[in-house]
């Protein structure tokens, strides 16, 4: 295991669950986003994305879905995603743990080939969840979309006295409309399931604050971490591939590998409150 510290930002390269057992203290992190691997024989630069069974993935997937519930500060709030195929379990999963809020759904084009004899895939499944419904962080009024009725249509709404226009802007719903990220596409790395900035952007900046932690244990491009960084917050990064920890070190630390700090060590968990957490954190900077 490797980490790499600089400018209030941390980048694991290593396995998850041993950085998640090991690294992090338990109710310490503002925000947590999975993208997990999704079971699906992708290829993440030698490492198979297929597990031998069903029942071995999600055994995995539950372990550190609970690590993560764990990590979690009890106003903290929990997106994760996973294929169409495996969300239904999450979703079980999670319910007598955590708080689903929403079920989001990121749609997108695609301009390659589609299933000729079923209805192909279109989409990416999220759940917004939290742990306690009566106090967690959601700015909406840093996510406000274009509400048609009112900016595009002009309407007026009669049932006020006096009557008034519609509202031109509110909170988006649950269906996300992002095009995926592709080749030449300024932001694109060399990632199979890159993530769009735009899609972190408004997770990120829904549910922290400045100077808020957030997670992500599967960081792939880093993109969570680097959205992160531009919004002003604290970010922790865990990859296993070291190609794609190359990425975070470039795109989050602005470093090379042998530019990095380079801390090789077994860090103890432990357990302590929030404010002790951010003071821990900053103080290992």
């Amino acid at each position: 295991m490797k980490e790499y510290v600089k400018d209030n930002h941390k980048i694991y390269n290593g396995d998850s669950l041993d950085v998640l057992r090991t690294c992090i203290s338990n109710e310490s992190v503002d925000l947590i986003f999975i993208d997990p691997p999704y079971n699906i024989g992708k290829d993440f630069n030698g490492l198979k994305d297929k597990w031998p069974d069903d029942k071995s993935y999600l055994n995995w997937c539950y372990e550190w879905i609970k690590l993560c519930i764990d990590k979690l500060k009890p106003n903290g709030s929990l997106y994760i995603m996973t294929s169409t195929q495996y969300i239904s379990y999450f979703d079980i999963f999670l319910r007598d743990k955590i708080n689903i809020l929403s079920r989001i759904v990121w749609s997108y084009d695609s301009s390659g080939v589609q299933a000729k004899r079923f209805y192909g895939s279109m989409y990416e499944p999220i759940l917004f969840c939290v742990k306690d419904k009566l106090n967690y962080t959601f700015n909406a009024s840093e996510i406000l979309v274009d509400a048609k009725t009112g900016s595009k249509r002009k309407l007026i709404d009669y049932r006020k006295n006096p009557p008034q226009l519609y509202n031109t802007s509110k909170v988006p719903g649950n269906v996300w409309d992002f095009p995926r990220v592709r080749y030449r596409m300024e932001e694109y790395e060399n990632h199979p399931t890159q993530k769009p900035v735009a899609l972190l952007e408004r997770i990120i900046k829904a549910s922290t604050n400045e100077g808020d932690v957030v997670l992500d244990p599967f960081s792939g491009t880093f993109t969570t971490s680097y959205v992160a960084k531009k919004l002003n917050r604290l970010s922790i990064g865990i990859e296993i591939n070291e190609a794609f920890t190359n990425i975070g070190l470039r795109r989050v630390l602005n470093m090379t590998e042998n530019q990095g700090i380079n801390i090789q060590r077994e860090l103890k968990s432990y357990q302590i409150n929030n404010k002790e957490a951010i003071t821990l954190f900053n103080s290992q900077l």
